[in-house]
This record gives C-alpha cells, sequence and structure tokens, in this order.
C-alpha cells in the first residue's frame, strides 16, 4: 500500500477497475457509473422497472466488485473471532453467518458474510469499497499460520426474487435444497460454483462464486431465462433499503457501534459472555445501559423522498439526527428512509420532521423491514 495522500503533488487516482462483465453490461444496455472503484451499471431499463421485477420474478446482479476472501489454517477460526463478535467455532459445515468487522472502539469497520466451507476454512465476502482495507487490517492480526487468499480471479452473481429457486434450479440441479444461510459447492459446464443461498434484497435467492473465465457463459445462461433479467445498482439500492438492511459507508460507519445500528442479532451470546472481541467494553455496555442513538425506519409523507443528510428535527426544531439513506420505495408507494436518533425518539409512532434542502418533511418512525422478508428458511 502507498503511504502517499491525495495533497502530494505525485498522488494519482487509481484508475477505475472493470469487472469481468463489463463488455456483457455495455451489450445489454447498462448505464455504467463508477462505484466502489469500478465501472457498474446502476440501470438498464429504469431503477422503478428493475425493482418491481426481482420483486416479482428474478434479478440479476453482478456484485463481483465484492471482495470474497478464503482464510484457510488450524487457527483460522479463532484469529477471525478475535476480530468479530461472530460465533464462528459454532457454525456448522457449510452454514453462513453475518458479521461486523470492529475497530478497538467497537465501531464498524465493515459489514460481512462469512460461510465455514471446512473445519479450517473460512470463505468471506466483504464490501468492495473497503476491501482492501479490510484486507490490510486483518492481515496485521492474522498469525502466521494462518493464510488469506483473496478471489480476484472469481466473479459473483446474486440472483434475487421468489422465481429464483426455480431458475437457477434448471441450470444447477440441487440448489433447491439449499435453505437461508446456506452454501455449497456445485458444478456447471465444468466449472466449480460455490452457491449461498443469500442475498441483499430480502428476497429468496442465491448468490454464486463462479470463476471469471465462466461468468458471461453463466449470466448468458440466467438471462436467457424468461423470468430473469439483469438489474443495476439503482434498483438494488431500493431493494435493500425496502428490506431495512444498512448499506456500509452510509448506515455504517466507524463512529457507529453494532447496538446504535441495531444489530445486536450480530453479537452472539457465547462471544458476549466472554467479553474478547473488539470493543466488547463498550458495546456490551451500550447493550445494557442503551445506545446515545438509535438507526430506525422512516416513512415520510407525500411523495417527495429524504436523502442521505437531511437532518432530524426535535419539537423545537434542533437538529438530533441525521438521515443515511433515503428514497422511494416503490413496493411501498411511498418515501422511506432510514436514520439515527436519540432513543427517546426511536419508538415506532414517532412523528418526527426532516429537514432537507430548506425543505420541512414531516415523518413517523416504523418497524423495519418496510417490505417483509421471504428468506426460505425450510418447509415447516
Amino acid at each position: 500500500m502507498s503511504d502517499q495522500r491525495p495533497s502530494d503533488d505525485n498522488y494519482e487516482e487509481p484508475p477505475i477497475q472493470t469487472l469481468p462483465l463489463d463488455a456483457w453490461h455495455r451489450a445489454k444496455g447498462g448505464r455504467m457509473v463508477e462505484f466502489a472503484g469500478y465501472h457498474m451499471p446502476v440501470q438498464y431499463e429504469g431503477i422503478m422497472a428493475e425493482h418491481l421485477w426481482t420483486r416479482e420474478s428474478a434479478g440479476l446482479f453482478d456484485v463481483s466488485h465484492m471482495g470474497q476472501l478464503v482464510f484457510t489454517g488450524d487457527n483460522a477460526v479463532s484469529a477471525l473471532e478475535a476480530l468479530m463478535p461472530a460465533d464462528i467455532a459454532g457454525l456448522a459445515l457449510n452454514r453462513a453467518r453475518y458479521s461486523l468487522l470492529l475497530d478497538e472502539a467497537g465501531g464498524i469497520l465493515d459489514d460481512l458474510m462469512l460461510t465455514r466451507q471446512a473445519k479450517d476454512r473460512i470463505y468471506m465476502v466483504v464490501n468492495g469499497a473497503t476491501k482492501y482495507d479490510d484486507i490490510g487490517h486483518i492481515i496485521e492480526r492474522l498469525p502466521d499460520d494462518v493464510t488469506l487468499n483473496l478471489m480476484d480471479d472469481h466473479a459473483l452473481l446474486a440472483l434475487q426474487g421468489p422465481k429464483a429457486v426455480d431458475v437457477l434450479a434448471r441450470l444447477v440441479p440441487g440448489v433447491d435444497t439449499l435453505v437461508f444461510m446456506q452454501g455449497a459447492r456445485f458444478e456447471w459446464q465444468g466449472h466449480e460454483l460455490w452457491i449461498s443461498r443469500s442475498g441483499y434484497t430480502g428476497e429468496d435467492g442465491f448468490e454464486i462464486s463462479v470463476p471469471a473465465e465462466a461468468a458471461e457463459a453463466l449470466a448468458d445462461a440466467l438471462t436467457a431465462e424468461p423470468e430473469v433479467k439483469p438489474i443495476g445498482l439503482g434498483a438494488r439500492d431500493s431493494l435493500r433499503l425496502e428490506a431495512g438492511l444498512p448499506l456500509y459507508g452510509h448506515d455504517m460507519t466507524p463512529e457507529i457501534t453494532p447496538v446504535m445500528a441495531d444489530l445486536g442479532f450480530a453479537l452472539f451470546k457465547r462471544r458476549r459472555e466472554e467479553g474478547n472481541f473488539p470493543g466488547a467494553a463498550r458495546i456490551l455496555a451500550e447493550r445494557e445501559n442503551g445506545a446515545s442513538a438509535k438507526r430506525v425506519g422512516l416513512l415520510v409523507e407525500g411523495r417527495q423522498p429524504v436523502r442521505e443528510g437531511a437532518s432530524v428535527l426535535d419539537a423545537g426544531g434542533g437538529e438530533v439526527g441525521k438521515v443515511t439513506s433515503g428514497g422511494f420505495a416503490p413496493t411501498v408507494g411511498a418515501p422511506i428512509a432510514m436514520a439515527y436518533v436519540p432513543p427517546a425518539l426511536a419508538a415506532p409512532g414517532t412523528r418526527v420532521q426532516l429537514s432537507q434542502r430548506g425543505k420541512t418533511h414531516a415523518a413517523i418512525v416504523t418497524a423495519m423491514p418496510f417490505v417483509p422478508h421471504r428468506y426460505f428458511r425450510g418447509v415447516k
């Protein structure tokens, strides 16, 4: 890593990178933008249409900008548990778990998904914009007998929506036996795939790790099915917002703790009892006594979306919080947002005012998700 800073005379911004499917997106009519250091499609047919298609059928997302990491070694589990509050030792083989990379003060450095592929092998997916910082942070703290490999020769595709399982099972028989947060190895046209039943939309769906050289053929095969259309970043954001899923760099930062972010489910019982994860003293105290702010959902009155950065006002017009994500929710049919507010304003049903560009908007605190999750957890 260079120690140069943007203020240095000889500093040059790193070039924007291209994904394995860059030409494929352009051929499909994708409107490309810079995101997380990559050229990525923001939309194809339009955000509203793509959002609703995913909710009703199946949408294909290219999330190859995400970092796919593999940790191996006898001490891989304990080494990773020293960096996050997940109970990895208690994770069954091929099961996935959401967790948080924490700094020493309990602030969130990234959120991630990890899967125990073998006793001493952990597969992890981290955010694209933070992956190199994550790798640097983790490597500094890994024991010598644990190896980290970045799978930069693989693409990552997400097939999301109620018809995703029917489509993928036609191409890769057996994926329908997976349940939410479970993964397994499969083969497609001679290529090994790692497929997990997970995603970022609130819908049933799958994430598919595929060798980069086979990504275009797999994307073609999936979009050849009548239920599938390619979906861009715009609809990905509106879908995750409706699902109440926080986005790193917006709803989570190093200034935010898991308790503030309302992610207490990621603090596992054994780890809380041991208290041996970064920032444990602060986080456990917040869990017991409450934090200074809490992430909440907001239903905004009217039709005008309220965006990130808008102020949350108290009854006297003073700023007491900030909107961290916001937009129009196609499935809800109204503007929605996430914000951090004081505990006194965090109860569902509380009315607040939002200020954006000199205009005031009325909103009501509401439980999340805004749209019910439809994950497949197995037949009851």
